[in-house]
């Protein structure tokens, strides 16, 4: 569940940072980080300061979970700035975290988490939703929004989300250097959620597809 980032010219910035400890886990759950972690791989780096004009949240309360971000690697300080308005940098373009792990505190974090952000992608989802009718006639025709219902072995599914990753890979680029983005190009979140149906019983008869707009049936 990736989050880009925005590194800034000249940074060797990983591309990930995986998370497995259950305290970092739980640290990451809590809204005001996820979106602050979001808004620096965005926009960073920035100070607390700046933080609290695009979050709507006080300097301080900015500043402790810029710190707490910080304790468990998520952020760090940026060069420049002094004293109190030192400037915050995201550590890596997307945050990653067990699927499945035999240690239950790991695993119930990350469950946790998991949870956490699917609530966020809900929140936004939502929100992209009830503005779409502002969007240009090309835009709200591109956009994407249904679901599929498919009949898969577990190898199956690890590989179409591997193909998946593999189609995305080459347009990851274009958020560390803007030369690479073609005119037109606006910043566009793609959700990748695939999950058990657990409601259908195995072996019964499920329908053979899914929900989706009129339009993009077409």
């Amino acid at each position: 569940m990736p989050e880009i980032s925005d590194p800034q010219p000249g940074d060797e910035q990983p591309r990930s940072i995986r998370l497995t400890d259950p305290r970092a886990l739980r640290a990451y759950a809590h809204p005001l980080r996820m979106t602050l972690v979001g808004l620096l791989r965005a926009n960073g780096p920035f100070t607390a300061t700046r933080a609290a004009e695009l979050t709507g949240e006080s300097v301080a309360s900015c500043s402790y979970h810029l710190r707490i971000l910080a304790k468990y690697g998520l952020v760090e300080e940026a060069p420049g700035g002094r004293g109190r308005e030192k400037p915050w940098r995201a550590t890596a373009r997307y945050t990653e975290w067990p699927e499945y792990s035999e240690d239950a505190a790991v695993s119930q974090a990350a469950d946790a988490l998991s949870a956490a952000i699917a609530e966020r992608y809900f929140e936004r989802v939502t929100r992209a939703m009830e503005n779409r009718h502002r969007l240009p006639k090309e835009w709200r025709e591109a956009e994407q929004f249904g679901d599929s219902l498919l009949h898969l072995t577990p190898e199956e599914l690890a590989g179409l989300g591997e193909r998946i990753n593999a189609l995305l890979l080459p347009y990851e680029a274009r958020a560390s250097d803007p030369s690479l983005r073609p005119e037109g190009a606006r910043p566009v979140i793609v959700l990748r959620i695939a999950y058990l149906d657990q409601d259908t019983p195995e072996g019964a008869d499920s329908p053979g597809g899914a929900d989706a707009p009129e339009s993009e049936e077409e």
